[in-house]
């Protein structure tokens, strides 16, 4: 075989793009006496696949039912989407109780505010009638 020919099947089979005749004809090349010593390297490669070719494996394969271990993971994973909605429902709850919290102390606050002005303006109107009355003394009535 022409060296040319070997290295352009070796292209385009490290491309795959050769057809199995192409590869049939490598492997006869790498499995020969009379490989280039520039590639050498491959003929590792061609008879490793005719040597694991011919492997096979003996031992018995032993398949474990997993259908208890599904039945627990659904009921583990059934309870983890429980305690998670209610953790978030509690959340939820803890923020709309938070919010109701800070309106109520707004109003109070608010509510504080009008009952000191109204404190102020009774004050005024205490020290009016005092006033008032000092200016405007009324006459003691004798009780019969």
């Amino acid at each position: 075989m022409e060296l040319a020919n070997i290295e352009r099947l070796l292209d385009k089979y490290l491309n795959a793009e050769t057809t199995l005749t192409e590869e049939n004809e490598l492997k006869n090349y790498f499995l020969g006496d009379n490989v280039a010593p520039h590639l050498e390297e491959y003929r590792v490669l061609f008879e490793y696949f005719s040597t694991s070719k011919n492997e096979r494996f003996t031992k018995s394969i032993q398949l474990n039912s997993k259908k208890k271990h599904w039945k627990w993971l659904s009921v583990a994973a059934s309870i983890i989407l429980l305690v998670s909605v209610y953790t978030g429902y509690e959340k939820k709850q803890e923020r709309k109780a938070e919010k109701i919290y800070k309106e109520t102390q707004f109003a109070l606050e608010i509510l504080a505010s009008n009952l000191n002005k109204g404190t102020v303006a009774i004050a005024q109107l205490k020290e009016f009638e005092r006033t008032k009355n000092k200016i405007f003394k009324q006459p003691k009535r004798n009780k019969k």
